[in-house]
């Protein structure tokens, strides 16, 4: 996969992008990121990329001319153009798995008050990674290309990892456990020490459903239960139930 991100400050990529699983993904060939400086191709010796809104108001606005150069430059057939803003919509799981069947995407990270509404004509989508402002689209951008990152076929060690994590399947994951077998007094479930995988994996996908209940239940409205998901749900429920008796 190719992306290319256009930002105003492209130092502040260099510890994220050196480390783990995005450098080891570089290294392999299976991802190239080029970082583009937006100032490049402001066109004065200043090299001004924001103004003063039209209209008045508070801050500055990054300039239409300057952000097309920019795009231009890098945007090629079959190119993904994404800009970060707090007016996207919200970066969920299954907006990933889209973004990493694109072979090519372009992250633009806005800053001061926004871009040049002109500039919207360019955009493909525009994403938001939560309700809250931040400085610029650096730190967004850095969130879209991680989790993309663990989606690229060969990147992660073991494939199916990707598939169980929380939100895959719509669900929280499910608890975790590993040596030592006793800490704290506390034992590691037996079904996770019984070798029978059918068990393993009922207890897994009960205790997914049973966490999604009681810390994400808006993730399972409008959800379609299967049979089986269904009967999870009611024996939760019914010990629920006993334990407030």
């Amino acid at each position: 996969m190719k992306i290319d991100i256009l930002t105003l400050f492209p130092a502040m990529f260099a510890g994220p992008f050196e480390e783990s699983i995005i450098s080891r993904a570089r290294q392999r060939g299976l991802l190239d990121i080029k970082l583009w400086n937006i100032r490049d191709y402001a066109l004065d010796k200043h090299q001004q990329v924001d103004d003063y809104p039209y209209g008045g108001g508070a801050g500055m606005v990054m300039k239409a001319d300057v952000l097309c150069r920019a795009i231009n430059a890098v945007r090629c057939p079959g190119a993904h153009l994404v800009y970060l803003s707090p007016q996207g919509s919200r970066l969920v799981q299954s907006t990933v798995v889209r973004l990493a069947e694109k072979s090519h995407l372009i992250l633009l990270c806005g800053h001061y008050e926004g871009i040049d509404e002109r500039v919207m004509n360019e955009v493909d989508e525009e994403l938001s990674i939560g309700d809250y402002v931040l400085s610029g689209g650096e730190l967004a951008a850095m969130v879209v290309v991680d989790a993309v990152t663990r989606l690229i076929p060969g990147v992660l060690g073991d494939e199916t990892s990707a598939q169980e994590e929380s939100f895959a399947e719509g669900l929280l994951e499910y608890p975790h456990y590993t040596r030592p077998k006793t800490f704290q007094g506390r034992e590691v479930p037996e079904v996770l020490l019984s070798g029978h995988h059918e068990n393993i994996r009922r207890w897994r996908k009960k205790l997914s459903l049973e966490r999604t209940l009681v810390k994400r239940p808006d993730l399972l409205l409008g959800r379609h239960f299967d049979q089986e998901e269904r009967q999870m749900l009611e024996e939760i429920l019914f010990e629920g139930e006993n334990q407030v008796k």
